[in-house]
């Protein structure tokens, strides 16, 4: 409750509506004087601070200890004692992200051929990922001395290198009877994206790899976003039988599945950067408590939260991981068309 004063008129500010108290029985504000004063706005910022920040970890703490609790309880209908769940995925991967993209990307990693395989126990999705999609082996190397040598192929990606056409420019293709005109809609917008990059980055492969990458990296959150529904309907479709869970119970089991999973990858990127320096390298090991724990979480929240045995949840959560590795590889490859298209 707010300590302005109370306005006599009984009429709500908002909504019109006669009042029968202090608060609007329609659209719930108080019936405060408004003009208020420049104490009074910072005081109520940050009471709303520290009202989001008790919710917050409040929350954190059953969605860690409790798994598939919070769940449980927003369903049950008892919501107003813990922070909304889509409120808490939009903060948690705000933070997530922000950090991530601010302090796990360093520079000197961009141009070193062997980091993805370099450290089997490391998490940083960009190196992940340029060595999922990219044959870095055929880059040309950034060494000025190496520049000399045979001009590399450029990006790589499915074993063809990205600006490979097989002819010399787009005249020559749009001209040849065994370019533009045997070639459907689809595979000339390809080619002509092809010349394009050929002559956007002027054989400067290192370049077009880094943007490349770049652009993959900044698509992760969309990409995880885009999953969030389509791994909810899976879990419906798991549990049709079961009238009780609609569509967005499973919605909110899946929310809180990927908060987890946030704030369990950022501890494990920490401890990861942590232990590269030598008096504290023995942190490197609880990299493989991290790891188990974060595949058996979702599979405990499901247990608790749906309340199957054992042997149906284990099934149920194959299928659900099967399920994901899908869905995220159609993304991936989604996201690397795109991420091509934006160079």
């Amino acid at each position: 409750m707010s300590h302005s004063q109370e306005r006599k008129e009984k009429q709500c500010l908002n909504c019109n509506a006669v009042l029968h108290g202090r608060y609007c029985s329609i659209c719930g504000q108080e019936n405060l004087q408004p003009q208020e004063s420049f104490w009074h706005l910072v005081s109520h910022f940050f009471n709303d601070i520290t009202h989001f920040d008790g919710k917050f970890f409040s929350s954190l703490k059953w969605l860690i200890l409790k798994p598939g609790f919070l769940t449980q309880e927003y369903v049950n209908g008892r919501r107003a004692s813990y922070l909304n769940p889509v409120r808490m995925y939009l903060f948690t991967s705000a933070i997530f992200f922000l950090i991530y993209f601010s302090f796990f990307s360093p520079a000197e990693q961009k141009h070193d051929p062997g980091f993805a395989m370099s450290k089997a126990d490391s998490f940083h999705v960009k190196a992940a990922l340029a060595h999922f999609f990219i044959d870095t082996s055929k880059q040309v190397h950034p060494d000025p001395k190496k520049a000399a040598g045979p001009k590399s192929k450029g990006v790589i990606v499915a074993g063809k290198s990205l600006t490979e056409t097989g002819f010399r420019d787009r005249a020559q293709y749009d001209s040849s009877p065994n370019g533009s005109v045997k070639d459907n809609f689809l595979t000339r917008v390809w080619r002509h994206k092809q010349f394009s990059l050929k002559e956007k980055y002027d054989a400067d492969d290192v370049r077009m790899n880094d943007q490349l990458v770049e652009n993959i990296r900044h698509n992760i959150p969309l990409m995880f976003f885009l999953s969030l529904p389509l791994f909810a309907l899976f879990l419906k479709l798991l549990y049709i039988r079961r009238k009780k869970f609609y569509y967005v119970a499973h919605v909110i089991y899946t929310l809180h599945v990927y908060i987890f999973i946030y704030i369990a990858v950022l501890g494990m990127l920490i401890i990861d950067m942590l232990s590269d320096f030598n008096y504290m390298s023995w942190l490197g090991w609880l990299l493989w408590v991290f790891i188990p724990l974060t595949f058996l979480y979702p599979y405990r929240a499901m247990h608790n939260f749906y309340g199957q045995g054992i042997g149906k949840t284990i099934f149920k959560f194959a299928l659900l991981l099967a399920w994901l590795i899908f869905i995220m590889s159609l993304l991936l490859a989604a996201m690397l068309f795109f991420s091509i298209l934006k160079l």
